[in-house]
């Protein structure tokens, strides 16, 4: 099994003239190369369009491309710039970053997006090696007075403040 992994450069070995030396940027580099070229994979059945008449296409093609472009430049560093390497992923993290994502889902149209947005960032943080409940509740109260001007005030997004758990 190691001289397979040897075969495609996990570990930083060699592999065919180079060296992956950042696993986690060669990855997530080709991995946003992946989902860009399979937007414009989807995207190439529409009308394309013009930059003064877009069609249904234009959109989601020029986000494809730039997308394969962030890919392309942070693969590149990966096999450029040496960083340590990656040791994998904890299950707890997947679990409660998943897990605070519907719980925001959930609480948005409940208790407003203030509680939310605080409730995301809690429980997401938790999923950290490196936790800090002080940190954390400064960045939760942060991020939800910052989502609620911009999302409700400024943009006028027709979301809660005050849910109905809440009397809104």
């Amino acid at each position: 099994m190691y001289k397979i992994y040897q075969a495609v450069g996990v570990q930083g070995e060699k592999m065919s003239g180079f060296g992956i030396r950042n696993q986690k940027d060669f990855y997530s580099g080709l991995l946003f190369i992946a989902f860009g070229v399979a937007f414009m994979w989807i995207a190439q059945n529409y009308n394309f369009g013009t930059p003064r008449r877009m069609g249904p296409a234009f959109f989601p093609i020029i986000l494809s491309g730039i997308l394969i472009a962030i890919g392309i430049a942070i693969a590149v560093r990966g096999v450029t710039v040496a960083e340590e390497p990656m040791r994998g992923f904890t299950l707890k993290g997947l679990v409660l970053v998943i897990v605070g994502t519907l719980l925001f889902g959930f609480l948005v149209r409940s208790a407003g997006v203030p509680i939310a947005t605080a409730a995301l960032v809690a429980v997401s943080a938790y999923a950290s090696q490196r936790f800090n409940w002080k940190p954390t509740l400064v960045l939760a109260v942060g991020m939800a007075v910052f989502c609620t001007v911009v999302f409700i005030y400024a943009l006028g997004l027709p979301m809660p403040v005050r849910g109905p758990w809440l009397g809104g």
